[in-house]
């Protein structure tokens, strides 16, 4: 991994301005650089870059960040990647951090695979080039497909010879371990311990990742063998998942952004072709079902899919699994059906650039329309086909999770069918409903173990309050939405932007404590330990965790600190929440007009948020046990009854003297609003 001191001076050096030029053209607006967002189309400029900060940001879609975070997001890079990336347009030296055993092995494995698999992508390009065997047969089939010699050189196409051991044996006397050779499955080892080519007599498709790096093969045979598949993959793997990976991405990453749209087609030559006519926004799932991790890798570019289908039927049938999928990771979804006797391959080879985008323009449908045209046509009029038809519409617009586009295709879905709309809302509400408890149901399963954690910091919190001993109510409340992550991610962002400050805590005669300073990392440390409270929010926890441990250490600045973290999630989030500033002297002046020193003011907003999030804490303790009185069971059982209404009072008193506390500091009854 790379080292900490390497990723500072990366951070130092990298200018915004700079890196972001080198994409976008920018021009000076006050303190500030704006441009066209990259990441989105528009006519306004709304990106802005500021050079003081050190930080973009798009007005329009919200993406911004440091210069590894830009870097990141446009040419869509690991966090490690994007700092080699800047290391080398700003030529800083990489040193990497001592590794662990099992960090070594596991690295060592897989970067030997992929150098496996560039020397194999190697191997076969040359082969296909330079061989006799190749040019007659490999390339010779390339051409009478009617690829270019560009275009077969720019996606890398190759030819595995007859021979079944040729590529095998050439790596093995080149030096490259038999046993690495067999885990990319490149080749495979037979019963009696011999290494054969998986793609001997096939031409060659290489599989990139996002970053161009090769990670599987794809192989067409081109004898006629009835016996032998026509296409064979590489098999899973340690660095490649199928279900992960779209062939095309790498060349087509940029396109689909520019376009904002990405067009799915089926095969290999079927985006190759399309790329050759300059059609680039295209992807394949390689003859794969596809999957949600391949729909979220497109995700990441763009929200539109248009998807290319032949005129087989049966072909489009089986891929209408793939639509709801898609419509369930909240994808606009077009349609497009080419003539009979056309697919994507053979259309973009006897059309021009122009034919084949605006035929796409021309015939391209929403999906409610596809799906209810091509079902219709076996309807007919029996009223147990219809209603089956209509169900089946139903619970694709159902995984919608967007209302508003929900609601307008149960609208055309109304016009269409000819069916009431209240009918179709209606129907719609159940399927969602039903989802909605299973995944509910299932939900509750996994957080059994952290609520019960939740309820027993709770009832500490109560019981250090009241010392009163109370029974423990459960936080009823799903993972993604606990109220109780502002809360936490309020104080995170005042600990990056002052943890490492010092704060005065003043004289409290009643508890016979003289005036101090201490950080705001430990102050609010102290403040949540004492009462028993952990983060929630794993992330949070995690960055306070790591600010408590590292505030004692010579020269630490949190935000500078976690800016360069080697983990990008943390180093974003940092980005994110340091990225407006604010003066300190002048806030929460309450009742007067003079200003304190930021010591002064560090501990009034320190002690807020930590009461703040105590009492949301305790609010939501008395939400739940208010409800309870409500419940006919617990009213009925008078001494269960009883208690509840015990539980009541001691929180009630706990909520009294939270407010109390601030009290004593001159802040007020009201908490920290956020």
């Amino acid at each position: 991994m790379i080292d900490r001191n390497t990723i500072e001076q990366i951070m130092n050096a990298a200018k915004i301005e700079e890196v972001v030029s080198d994409f976008v053209a920018l021009r000076r607006r006050g303190v500030n650089l704006i441009g066209l967002c990259p990441f989105h189309n528009e006519k306004t400029p709304s990106f802005t870059v500021s050079p003081a900060k050190n930080r973009c940001k798009c007005f329009g879609c919200g993406k911004g960040g440091n210069p590894v975070h830009f870097i990141m997001e446009h040419e869509q890079l690991s966090y490690p990647d994007a700092l080699r990336w800047l290391a080398k347009k700003y030529h800083i030296e990489i040193k990497e951090r001592e590794l662990t055993d099992e960090e070594k092995e596991a690295q060592s494995m897989r970067e030997s695979m992929f150098v496996v698999n560039q020397y194999a992508q190697q191997y076969l390009t040359e082969t296909l080039h330079n061989s006799s065997e190749g040019r007659a047969i490999g390339l010779n089939y390339f051409h009478k497909r009617g690829l270019r010699e560009e275009t077969i050189k720019k996606f890398g196409l190759g030819y595995s010879p007859e021979r079944r051991d040729s590529f095998a044996s050439t790596a093995i006397k080149a030096g490259y371990n038999p046993d690495i050779i067999a885990r990319t499955g490149v080749c495979y080892s037979t019963d009696d311990g011999r290494l054969v080519d998986r793609f001997w007599g096939r031409v060659t498709f290489p599989v990139h990742t996002i970053s161009g790096k090769v990670v599987a093969f794809g192989g067409r045979i081109l004898q006629n063998n009835p016996k032998a598949a026509k296409y064979v993959n590489s098999p899973e793997s340690d660095i490649y998942h199928k279900s992960d990976h779209l062939y095309g991405l790498y060349f087509s990453k940029k396109a689909i952004m520019q376009h904002d749209c990405c067009i799915l087609v089926e095969g290999y030559l079927d985006v190759i072709s399309m790329h050759q006519a300059g059609i680039e926004n295209v992807v394949a799932s390689s003859g794969t079902s596809l999957t949600t991790g391949q729909i979220r890798l497109i995700h990441r570019f763009t929200n539109n899919v248009t998807l290319l289908y032949d005129g087989d039927k049966a072909g489009i049938k089986a891929s209408l699994r793939g639509i709801d999928m898609l419509l369930e990771e909240g994808m606009n979804i077009n349609v497009v059906l080419l003539p009979e006797g056309e697919d994507p391959d053979s259309y973009a080879q006897s059309h021009s650039t122009e034919e084949v985008e605006e035929y796409i323009k021309n015939n391209k449908v929403d999906f409610i329309k596809f799906k209810t045209n091509l079902l219709m046509s076996e309807v007919g009029d029996d009223p147990q086909n219809r209603a089956r038809l209509i169900g089946d519409i139903v619970r694709s617009i159902a995984v919608i999770p967007n209302d508003i586009l929900r609601s307008e295709y149960m609208r055309k879905c109304s016009e269409m069918l000819q069916v009431s709309e209240q009918l179709l809302v209606s129907e719609t509400a159940k399927i969602r409903i039903k989802h909605a408890e299973e995944n509910y149901k299932h939900k509750q399963q996994e957080n059994t173990a952290t609520e019960n954690s939740v309820s027993s910091n709770q009832t500490e919190l109560v019981q250090e309050a009241t010392n009163e001993t109370l029974p423990q109510p459960t936080i009823h409340v799903g993972r993604d939405e606990n109220p109780l992550y502002n809360k936490e991610r309020a104080i995170i962002q005042f600990i990056l932007r002052n943890g490492e400050k010092l704060l005065l805590v003043p004289e409290n005669k009643i508890s016979n404590i003289t005036s101090f300073t201490e950080s705001v990392i430990s102050h609010i440390y102290y403040s949540l330990n004492g009462d028993g409270i952990e983060f929630l929010h794993p992330l949070y926890k995690r960055i306070f965790e790591e600010a408590v441990e590292r505030v004692s250490d010579d020269g630490f600045i949190a935000e500078q600190y976690f800016l360069s973290h080697p983990d990008a999630e943390i180093s974003h989030l940092t980005a994110e929440l340091c990225s407006d500033r604010y003066i300190l002297s002048k806030l929460f002046c309450e009742n007067n007009n003079e200003e304190r020193n930021e010591s002064a003011v560090l501990f009034e907003q320190a002690t807020r948020l930590t009461i703040a999030y105590k009492q949301s804490i305790v609010d939501d303790l008395l939400k739940q046990t208010m409800a309870q009185l409500k419940d006919p069971a617990i009213t009925a059982d008078s001494a269960r009854c009883m208690q509840v209404m015990q539980e009541l009072k001691y929180l009630k008193e706990t909520q009294q003297a939270l407010n109390a506390l601030l009290a004593q500091y001159g802040f007020g009854s009201a908490a920290l609003n956020f």
